[in-house]
C-alpha cells in the first residue's frame, strides 16, 4: 500500500468548494447527522475562523490528510442541489478557462442571499378552502359576496399565498373572517413546489410578416431544430433581429422551453419586457443588478422552478438554473458591457455560446456591429451567419454628412452647420438626437494665469466640472470636491473650463432652443429609481425634444421621431491607447446612427470631427461597418492579435509602482523560465505602468501574455497560475488575471 493513502484518512469525505482565493478543493468529513449530500448542494462549513457558504463537487473513499485535522460540514442549507450538474460542469469550465478559483466562482453564480446560509426553499404560508365547504356553505354567504367569491376561487387555484388572494381582488380582512368560520385554513408549501408556465399556443396574431431576409434567418434557426447551434445574426439596425428573436422564442415556448434572453444595461430591461410582454402570455422576469436581494432570489427561484418562461437579465442571468431551457439570446452580443470587469472576470457571451453547448440547445448573438471575435467564429464557420442588410418595414438607411471642424470656432462644442440642421428638423416636428459619449459640465477646470489642471489625486486622471450640483468628480474612483474659487496654485480668478460634458450641452441646448424641452440621459440624471423609464416614456409621445446623452442611449433603443442623429466628437477612438478603439468607436457612431430614421420619416446622421480623412472613418462612412471590420480584421491578422490571437492580462496594484512592477517582474520571470522549459510560443509583454497608472489611490502596471491558439494558452497558464500562487505578497499588494481582457486601460 502506497505510503500517501496509507498515512491520510480512510472513511468517507466530500470535497468541497470555498469561496476564498484559494484555487483548491477542501476536504471535509459528513456532517454529524451523516445525511447524504448531492453535488451541487450548499453547507455550511468552518473556514478557519469563520463559518461560510461553501458547495460540494464530489465524496470519496480516503482524504490525504489525518482524521484530525478534519473537520465535519457544520450544517447541509439545502434538501436539493443549487446548480443542476449541467451548470455544475459550466461553472467549473469557467473556473479552469478564466483561472479564477472555483469556490468563487460558484458564490458569483449564486444570488446575493444564498451566499448567507437562508434556505434554498423556505416554506411559505399558503390558504386553501376547508374541506368541509360545500355547497350549502357557498349558499349561506348570499349576503357576503365576497367572501363567496374567495371560496369560489379556490376552485380554479386551490392554494395560494396572501399576495395572489390580494391581487386577486380580495382583502386581508376577507381572508380573515372566513379563517374565522374555518371554512379557510393556513398551511405550509416550500417555496420550491411552484408549477411550470403552461405552453403558449403555436401561432400569435401580433406576429408580424418577414421580409425575405428574415424569413431566410428565421428558417435557417428553425431547420436547426431544438439542438446546440450558435446563430450569429448580422442585421443593420432597425433590420428586425427583434422579430426574428420572438418568433423562434415562439417556437420554443409553444413546446413548454424556457427562453433566457441577455441584454448589455438594465436600462434596456423595460423596453425589452415590454415589447415581450404585449407579444407573449407568459410568465416573464428579470434579473439583473438594480434589484432589491429579496426580488432578485425570488425571479431567480421561479426560474428555477421552471415556472417562468422568458428570463431577460444583464450578464450575471446566464448563471441561472433553468429546467426546460430552450434557447438563449444575447442581444448586442459585440458589448463590452457583457464582459466582469473585476473579481471572477468572465464574458457572459462567451459563457452562453458554452453554456448553449452544454445544454444542447440553440444560441443566438444577434447585433449591428457584430465584435470581430464573432465575425471571425462565422468566418471559420464554428457560428452560423446570418445577415440581414435593409431596415423592416421599409425604412430607409439614413444619410451620414461628416461636419469637419478642424478649422471652425465651435458654440458650446456645435459647428453652426450642426446647428441650422438641428433647427430644420425641430422645425418639422421630428426628435433630435445629441451624442457625446462624455458626461458632466466639461472635462478639465484650468487656471489661465499659471495653466494648473484640477486632478484627482488618487487618479492619474482630470477631475470632471459638474454643474447639477456643482462640484469636481473623478469619473474613475467616484471621489467629489467643492469647486475652487480661486487657484489653489498661484491664487488666481482666472479658472475656467476646456471642452463640453452633457450637462453643458444641456444648458446652451435650453438657452439655444428655449421652446423644446432637452431631455438628458447619461449615468447623473438616471440615477433615481424610475427616472430612465419616465424619460423614455416622454420621447415615445414623439412631440418634438432634444435627447441628449452618452452611451446608454447607442444600444437598442427604438424612437421612431428621431430624424436626426447628431455625432458630437467622433474623435476619441480614433487615437484609443487601446487595440479595440477603433472597433469600439466603429461600433458606437454605428448603433448610435441607427437611432435615425427608423419609422416612416426618412433619417439623417451627421458627424462632427476634426480629422474627416481618417481612413478608419471615411471607411465607416462611405461603405459600412461590415467592411470597415474586414479591414481591421486584417490589421489584426498582421499584428497577431485577437482574434488571432488570445491575450491574458496580469495586473498588479499596490502602494508604489516599483511594488506593482516588482511583483509583475517577478512573474515574468516564471513566464519565461516557462517558455524555454516547454518551447512554446508564448510571448510576453512588460511588465509596464498601466495607461491610467493611478486609480483609487492605488498604483497599477500590466504585463500582457500572447498566444497564436488558446490551447497553447491554456496549456501554459495551468502551469504559471500554480506557480505564481507561491509568490508570497505584502498586504499592500494585489494581482489578478484577465483572459480574454476587454478593456486595456
Amino acid at each position: 500500500m502506497s505510503a500517501s493513502i496509507s498515512s491520510g484518512y480512510q472513511g468517507l469525505i466530500y470535497k468541497v468548494a470555498v469561496p476564498s482565493p484559494l484555487r483548491r478543493i477542501f476536504d471535509y468529513l459528513p456532517p454529524e447527522s451523516n445525511q447524504s449530500i448531492a453535488t451541487g448542494t450548499r453547507v455550511q462549513v468552518h473556514f478557519g475562523r469563520r463559518k461560510v457558504v461553501a458547495y460540494v463537487l464530489d465524496k470519496a473513499a480516503n482524504s490525504e490528510l489525518e482524521r484530525h485535522k478534519l473537520k465535519p460540514i457544520h450544517a447541509v442549507l439545502d434538501s436539493e442541489p443549487i446548480f443542476p450538474t449541467k451548470l455544475l460542469n459550466l461553472l467549473q469550465w469557467c473556473a479552469q478557462y478564466y483561472h479564477h478559483p472555483l469556490g468563487e466562482v460558484l458564490s458569483t453564480a449564486s444570488p446575493g442571499k444564498l451566499r448567507s446560509s437562508i434556505s434554498l426553499c423556505p416554506q411559505q404560508i399558503v390558504y386553501q378552502a376547508s374541506s368541509n365547504v360545500d355547497q350549502p356553505t357557498l349558499d349561506s354567504l348570499s349576503r357576503a359576496p365576497k367572501q363567496r367569491a374567495l371560496l369560489e376561487f379556490f376552485n380554479k387555484k386551490p392554494s395560494a399565498t396572501k399576495d395572489e388572494i390580494e391581487s386577486a381582488g380580495f382583502s386581508a380582512a376577507i381572508i380573515k373572517s372566513l379563517e374565522e368560520k374555518k371554512f379557510v385554513e393556513r398551511t405550509e408549501r416550500s417555496q420550491n413546489a411552484m408549477e411550470l408556465f403552461s405552453p403558449l399556443n403555436s401561432v400569435n396574431p401580433n406576429s408580424l410578416k418577414l421580409n425575405s431576409q428574415q424569413q431566410q434567418a428565421f428558417d435557417a434557426i428553425k431547420l436547426n431544430g431544438d439542438k446546440f447551434n450558435c446563430f450569429l445574426i448580422d442585421g443593420v439596425t432597425g433590420s428586425g433581429k427583434t422579430e426574428i428573436y420572438m418568433q423562434v422564442m415562439q417556437h420554443h415556448l409553444s413546446e413548454g422551453r424556457q427562453c433566457l434572453v441577455l441584454v448589455p444595461e438594465i436600462g434596456l430591461t423595460p423596453q425589452t419586457v415590454t415589447r415581450f410582454s404585449n407579444r407573449f402570455d407568459c410568465p416573464i422576469v428579470v434579473l439583473h443588478s438594480g434589484l432589491t436581494d429579496n426580488d432578485r432570489l425570488e425571479a431567480w427561484r421561479k426560474a428555477r422552478a421552471g415556472s417562468i418562461a422568458i428570463i431577460i437579465g444583464t450578464r450575471s442571468a446566464i448563471f441561472t438554473p433553468l429546467p426546460n431551457l430552450g434557447l438563449i439570446i444575447v442581444d448586442e452580443e459585440h458589448d463590452s458591457s457583457f464582459k466582469q470587469q473585476d473579481g471572477f472576470r468572465y464574458s457572459a457571451r462567451d459563457v452562453a455560446v458554452m453554456r448553449g453547448r452544454e445544454e444542447n440547445v440553440p444560441i443566438i448573438l444577434g447585433s449591428a456591429t457584430p465584435s470581430l471575435e464573432s465575425l471571425k467564429n462565422a468566418e471559420s464557420k464554428k457560428f452560423s451567419y446570418l445577415t440581414l442588410s435593409e431596415r423592416a418595414g421599409g425604412a430607409i438607411a439614413s444619410a451620414t454628412t461628416i461636419i469637419d471642424t478642424a478649422n471652425e470656432i465651435l458654440d458650446s462644442g456645435f459647428s453652426e452647420q450642426l446647428l441650422r440642421k438641428i433647427d430644420q428638423h425641430l422645425t418639422a416636428g421630428s426628435q433630435v438626437l445629441v451624442f457625446i459619449n462624455r458626461r458632466g459640465f466639461a472635462p478639465i477646470l484650468s487656471c489661465a494665469s499659471c495653466g494648473w489642471i484640477a486632478e484627482c489625486e488618487d487618479c492619474v486622471s482630470q477631475m470632471s466640472v459638474h454643474a447639477k450640483p456643482p462640484s469636481l468628480r473623478c469619473h474613475h474612483c467616484g471621489i467629489t470636491k467643492h469647486i475652487p474659487a480661486v487657484c489653489p496654485t498661484c491664487n488666481g480668478g482666472a479658472l475656467g473650463t476646456i471642452g463640453v460634458g452633457t450637462q453643458r450641452l444641456e444648458k446652451f441646448l435650453e438657452e439655444r432652443f428655449s421652446t423644446i424641452p432637452v431631455i438628458r440621459i447619461d449615468r447623473d440624471s438616471t440615477r433615481s429609481k424610475n427616472k430612465l423609464t419616465s424619460m423614455l416614456n416622454q420621447i415615445q409621445t414623439g412631440e418634438p425634444c432634444i435627447l441628449l446623452g452618452t452611451q446608454i442611449l447607442a444600444k437598442g433603443h427604438h424612437f421612431p421621431a428621431i430624424t436626426l442623429v447628431a455625432i458630437i466628437d467622433a474623435d476619441a477612438g480614433l487615437f484609443s491607447p487601446d487595440f479595440r478603439g477603433q472597433e469600439f468607436m466603429a461600433q458606437t457612431v454605428t448603433q448610435v446612427s441607427g437611432r435615425a430614421g427608423r419609422a416612416k420619416k426618412s433619417g439623417e446622421v451627421a458627424i462632427q470631427t476634426r480629422h474627416s480623412t481618417h481612413k478608419v472613418l471615411t471607411k465607416l462612412t462611405r461603405t459600412n461597418y461590415k467592411e470597415l471590420a474586414m479591414y481591421l480584421m486584417e490589421e489584426r491578422k498582421a499584428a497577431s492579435m485577437p482574434p488571432f490571437a488570445q491575450l491574458v492580462l496580469l495586473k498588479a496594484e499596490g502602494n508604489t509602482l516599483n511594488e506593482s512592477m516588482n511583483l509583475l517582474q517577478q512573474m515574468n520571470k516564471v513566464s519565461i523560465r516557462l517558455i524555454q522549459e516547454s518551447n512554446s510560443n508564448i510571448r510576453t509583454v512588460g511588465p509596464v505602468p498601466a495607461p491610467m497608472e493611478k486609480k483609487a489611490g492605488r498604483y497599477r502596471a500590466h504585463l500582457l501574455l500572447k498566444a497564436d491558439t488558446k490551447t497553447t494558452m491554456q496549456q501554459f497558464l495551468t502551469q504559471f497560475v500554480y506557480q505564481i500562487d507561491q509568490i508570497k505578497l505584502s498586504r499592500n499588494l494585489r494581482w489578478s488575471l484577465d483572459v480574454d481582457p476587454r478593456e486595456m486601460i
